[in-house]
């Protein structure tokens, strides 16, 4: 029995001996698994502050199509009126080039009626060229000079305003001007009329070489006020008046009408191309040195600028003639 009993110990210390290592080794599983799920906690709550903070702090950075210049934030009139003291203050005490306050104002009037942005193409660069751009806040004001220097200047001396000018070259001479007009009318129902795409035309008074896109805006405003036109020997405006005529009547979209300003409308050469290709009726203002028309699209079977072209031409001969040599001692 004691035999039977020793054994049946024995038996039974080995039989608690097997049982306590699978009991430890069960245990052992259990501790891994909990750390595992703390890490997989610790992962998922990171990720989720993660992901709230970088919503959040997007939610407060500025959003930037608000900031851009085709927004619809109408520039305020206090602003607008400081802009136009300061530039009249300057004109009033610098160069008689310079516009005037009926000048400036006429053209601010117009920019401030644009219905929602304004395309604003602008021949020259002058003195008045930052109140353009400003006034013009929601719009996209555009400027060709034929001063490649002057252009690089202007877009560097002020890289945060959003400048968009180009530079273009002129093959017109003001001493040419009376054949320039003759050949042009000559060839009104070929490569000078009056509705095309001048990029493709051979017209000597059309631009042909401003960048392509320029072609393809319908322009609301388009202000003349250069190239360089007091001497013979200096570019004149024919060019860019019969260009703005033809990118008046020709525009695809936007509105019906274009406003032309002209500057210098006193001189021999803007005045005459401005009857020929503006048209003396469609003048609605003159103010001072500055000349306001409103040109109308035209159909593409036109072949005159003018609806009374003959009593233009008329009228501009005789001035051409009367006044071929005046302005010719000015140099600028």
């Amino acid at each position: 029995m004691k035999t039977t009993t020793t054994t049946t110990t024995t038996a039974a210390a080995n039989t608690k001996l097997i049982l306590l290592h699978p009991s430890s080794n069960f245990h052992k599983p259990t501790t891994n698994v909990s750390v595992s799920h703390r890490l997989w906690l610790l992962f998922f709550f990171t990720f989720f502050t993660l992901a709230f903070s970088l919503a959040l702090f997007n939610t407060t950075l500025p959003n930037p199509t608000s900031l851009s210049p085709t927004s619809t934030i109408p520039l305020p009139p206090s602003i607008s009126d400081a802009l136009l003291h300061y530039a009249i203050s300057s004109n009033a005490s610098s160069s008689s080039s310079h516009m005037s306050l009926t000048e400036i104002t006429a053209i601010s009037n117009v920019l401030s009626t644009c219905s929602h942005t304004c395309n604003f193409l602008v021949f020259g660069l002058t003195h008045e060229s930052l109140l353009w751009h400003a006034l013009n806040l929601n719009g996209r004001t555009v400027f060709l000079d034929d001063n490649e220097f002057l252009v690089s200047k202007f877009e560097q001396s002020h890289p945060y305003h959003g400048i968009e000018a180009y530079d273009v070259s002129f093959a017109t001479r003001v001493k040419d001007f009376k054949s320039l007009l003759s050949a042009a009318k000559s060839q009104l129902q070929h490569d000078c009329r009056p509705v095309q795409n001048l990029l493709f035309s051979d017209c000597k008074l059309g631009i042909n070489d401003m960048p392509n896109h320029i072609y393809q805006v319908p322009w609301d405003v388009i202000l003349v006020d250069g190239p360089s036109g007091y001497s013979p020997a200096s570019p004149g405006r024919m060019a860019p008046i019969f260009t703005a005529g033809v990118l008046a009547r020709s525009k695809k979209g936007g509105g019906d009408k274009t406003h032309v300003f002209v500057h210098d409308i006193s001189r021999n050469v803007e005045r005459v191309s401005s009857d020929e290709f503006l048209c003396r009726e469609n003048l609605v203002e003159a103010v001072d040195l500055l000349g306001h028309f409103v040109v109308e699209k035209m159909e593409d079977n036109r072949f005159e600028f003018c609806r009374n072209s003959a009593l233009a031409s008329l009228r501009s001969s005789s001035e051409s003639s009367g006044n071929e040599d005046g302005d010719d001692d000015e140099d600028d």
